[in-house]
């Protein structure tokens, strides 16, 4: 039987291990918790969401969606686990953290050709890594400093990072719903999402004082690059006073019930959990100080008595050049039989991420089994996934959400509105097609 050690019990390593052992493979997963933890990671369970609970849009007309369905045919266990532990978030796909951390947690956990084993892999070349048919790295973009040292020595000195960060949540409790109201953007009747609506003068304030708010620096040493898709909200205040409300606090498709208008900008919460009991702050990922927090964002109208269960933070994503260190098995150029997964391969997003690490999981099984599997078209969401990390850019590699920019352009002229629909559809067929002619069907 083949044997393959995985380094990290993520969202990338979960996927990758489950479709190892549906092919037969032998896995043995490696999870430092709980005696060594990163500094966003906080419990001792397997598919740790340290981010948002939101795994975002669903449907073809969203390249995210379009990955659900594709990873939902492949047999992804955290796609399993999310339908599982849903909770409301109106087009979204959103999760209870903790429920889904233990639904992966527990599959793993039951099958026979899983072993986790609670010890932190700090070098390639580790004695437990010996003997194995192949080793996956899904140590996730907050590797150990050990292990990213050891595999620097590897790939060259190709250290790319960017900061990623985290919102904060509040308790249902501390919300003043004498002023907040339920209603979504474009589905105003439903009650997926909480807003706090800002006067004029109330949004400008608050800006101002994201401003001037004290802030985490980083390092010395360390050069401070944001990924575009998540910027923290004062950085984006940063580009103009009026950002933010043509962007995350947007009010548009929302009226406040106490005045009958639209509010100037509204904060949206999203529900944290099946019970409603926590609300995470839609956009509000940030690098403000723990203090500043608390004082800035009790200035929002509902929140300021906030008790807060998690303030935002920031932490240092690493990843590879993948298009120069990694063949198109996402195999390490410079040492062969040793795999990358997840976020240290470039992608971004926690579906992302599992798609990469099912996609290790599912290729290896049958390179294992002396056969190989037909790669996913580019027109198709995980092709496109993949396409990303093979393809040199124009200047520097850098981090990427599935997107339909990603995917081959549409052939001949087509309204804008039509357009997201085109793409999914072409996705579906193609998808469909490869999966037949790869032999994965059924």
């Amino acid at each position: 039987m083949a044997r393959v050690a995985i380094i990290g019990g993520g969202l990338a390593g979960c996927d990758c291990a489950w479709q190892l052992a549906r092919a037969g493979v032998s896995v043995e997963l490696y999870e430092m918790k709980p005696h060594l933890r990163s500094e966003a990671h906080t419990e001792d369970g397997l598919a740790e969401l340290v981010c948002s609970n939101s795994f975002r849009a669903t449907g073809p007309a969203a390249a995210i969606g379009l990955l659900k369905e594709e990873l939902d045919c492949l047999g992804s266990l955290v796609m399993e686990a999310a339908h599982a532990t849903r909770v409301p978030a109106g087009g979204a796909l959103a999760v209870d953290r903790a429920l889904f951390s233990d639904h992966v947690t527990r599959r793993i956990g039951e099958h026979s050709l899983i072993t986790v084993i609670r010890r932190e892999i700090a070098d390639l070349d580790a004695p437990e890594l010996a003997g194995t048919d192949a080793v996956v790295v899904a140590a996730g973009p907050l590797a150990s400093p050990t292990l990213t040292a050891s595999l620097i020595r590897v790939v060259g000195d190709e250290r790319l990072y960017f900061y990623d960060a985290i919102a904060p949540i509040v308790t249902r409790e501390s919300i003043d719903f004498a002023k907040a109201f339920w209603g979504s953007r474009w589905k105003p009747e439903d009650d997926d999402y909480l807003n706090c609506p800002m006067t004029e003068d109330e949004y400008k304030a608050f800006v101002a004082e994201l401003l001037a708010g004290g802030k985490v620096r980083p390092r010395d040493f360390e050069q401070e690059v944001h990924f575009e898709g998540c910027l923290p909200v004062e950085a984006m205040a940063e580009r103009g006073e009026m950002t933010l409300a043509f962007g995350p606090l947007k009010p548009v498709g929302l009226v406040d019930p106490r005045t009958g208008e639209r509010p100037f900008a509204v904060v949206q919460l999203r529900t944290e959990n099946r019970d409603k009991t926590a609300f995470n702050l839609v956009g509000f990922q940030t690098k403000l100080t723990y203090p500043e927090q608390k004082r800035i964002f009790r200035m929002i109208p509902g929140l300021e008595k906030a008790e807060f269960l998690r303030l935002g933070s920031i932490h240092r994503n690493t990843y590879v050049n993948a298009p120069d260190v990694l063949d198109g098995d996402l195999q390490l150029r410079a040492r062969p039989g040793y795999y990358l997964a997840g976020q240290i391969t470039g992608v971004e997003g926690y579906l992302e991420s599992s798609a990469c690490g099912l996609w290790v999981g599912l290729s290896l099984a049958r390179r294992l089994s002396g056969g190989s599997v037909l790669a996913p078209p580019p027109e198709t969401a995980l092709g496109a996934l993949l396409g990303h990390l093979a393809t040199k850019p124009d200047k520097r590699f850098q981090p990427s959400n599935v997107n339909f920019g990603l995917m081959p352009g549409l052939s001949g002229k087509m309204k804008k509105k039509f357009r997201k629909e085109a793409y999914g559809a072409r996705a579906v067929e193609a998808f469909a097609s490869w999966i037949e002619r790869a032999g994965l069907g059924g």
